[in-house]
């Protein structure tokens, strides 16, 4: 893409050049390792609606319709699903009568607590075996593509939505009009939706480069996605910070002809979105300099253990994970291993670099010296789920945003 897939802008800016890499979730049997493709993973900013977005985009279907992650897997976001929950019931008096909706409702783990309370719901998911497991456990979920067309087939069928759910998934849509304007037509008057996605001002800030992998079409401020709302007759009314992801937003959503006041929170985000140079490009000269130093700093680390004749695995086969290790260049000969709950992903090997992955009981089998965790934005979970490890004196690792031993 030369120009910005949202409004035609220019991509002036350049935020980051990873290299070529496969697709960070597409996790390889023995007999896949010599068909693996790989892509460009370039990312540019819109100079007109500043849109931080990957230049070389993959079709969704290739990624999305068989699909490895199950966000059950995570107490700590199993947490996060269950207090948002309880906060928009009360907040929204939502009942027997509501119907709530959430897009990219992965197996359901969200939706399981609005069901607890009788409450109607619906989930959108692309992935036809998730989608098949979240029906398994009844939670009503049909398996497509939330667009401007399906969403006006959805809602001649469920009728409009209450509450409109859509965590970590505009990040996820190469064409996030089309979204956005699904939205507006799922939405009930006087309704409210919710946007969660990571952080671009945390991302810069903390040099979280290893986020940006070709699922991720998109980088996202408050700025620019109310800028694309106000295009739908949408607007940010509200807006929260959180921790999840390293970093996120909360974005609460009207129609702008509900009239619904606008919290201060707002304009004081976008302020500071303004201030640290996110609309005029500044924030990114600064930021590949600093993937640098993160690789150099891994690469070495490594490089001085193995030396030593010091064991290293990985914890968790996450898609940063493969962004990390294949930028700098890691395989099975500086990590023997990664372990992940999942059985999905488990006997498979990583995209690129091609480590297996195993169950976690590997690890208490061959005692490495150091784990090396690659989602650290939920390192305290993994370092008090493998507390055991420290009996033999294993010390953990975690690369972003600077390089940490524990």
């Amino acid at each position: 893409m030369t120009k910005c897939r949202a409004c035609n802008g220019s991509l002036s800016h350049l935020m980051a050049d990873l290299g070529s890499t496969p697709l960070a979730n597409a996790y390889l049997s023995k007999a896949d390792e010599e068909s693996e493709e790989s892509y460009p993973l370039e990312v540019r900013v819109c100079s007109d609606c500043f849109l931080a977005q990957v230049v070389h985009v993959v079709n969704p279907k290739d990624i999305f319709s068989d699909y490895a992650y199950f966000s059950s897997v995570s107490s700590s976001w199993l947490q996060h699903a269950r207090s948002y929950c309880s906060k928009l019931i009360a907040q929204k008096t939502l009942s027997k009568n509501s119907l709530v909706v959430e897009i990219a409702s992965n197996d359901g783990y969200l939706l399981k607590n609005f069901i607890e309370k009788n409450i109607p719901v619906l989930g959108i998911e692309p992935a036809e075996n998730i989608a098949k497991v979240a029906n398994e456990k009844g939670i009503r979920t049909e398996s497509l593509f939330f667009t401007e067309e399906s969403a006006a087939t959805l809602a001649n069928k469920y009728g409009q939505a209450n509450l409109i759910v859509a965590n970590n998934v505009v990040a996820h849509v190469p064409y996030i009009r089309d979204l956005l304007k699904g939205v507006s037509i799922m939405l009930a008057p006087n309704g409210t939706a919710t946007f969660e996605f990571p952080h671009l001002l945390t991302l810069i800030k903390e040099c979280q480069f290893d986020t940006i992998y070709h699922e991720h079409y998109s980088y996202l401020s408050l700025t620019s996605v109310d800028i694309h709302l106000r295009q739908v007759g949408l607007c940010v009314s509200d807006v929260e910070e959180l921790p999840t992801h390293g970093g996120s937003l909360r974005l609460f959503i009207n129609r702008i002809k509900d009239n619904v006041k606008l919290s201060l929170n707002v304009n004081k985000l976008k302020q500071r979105e303004v201030e640290a140079g996110l609309i005029d490009g500044k924030a990114y000269e600064a930021f590949y300099q600093n993937i640098l130093t993160i690789k150099s700093q891994l690469i070495n680390f490594i490089k001085n253990a193995r030396k030593s004749g010091k064991m290293i695995a990985a914890y968790g086969a996450a898609a940063k994970g493969n962004t990390l290790l294949n930028y700098c260049q890691l395989n099975q000969q500086s990590i023997e291993y990664i372990a992940d709950l999942n059985p999905e992903k488990q006997n498979k090997l990583m995209p690129g670099n091609h480590i297996p992955i195993v169950d976690p009981i590997h690890i208490m089998k061959t005692k490495p010296d150091y784990i090396l965790i690659l989602p650290w934005n939920i390192k305290e979970e993994v370092m008090e789920q493998l507390q055991e490890c420290r009996e033999w004196g294993a010390k953990f690792i975690v690369a972003i945003p600077q390089l940490e031993v524990y």
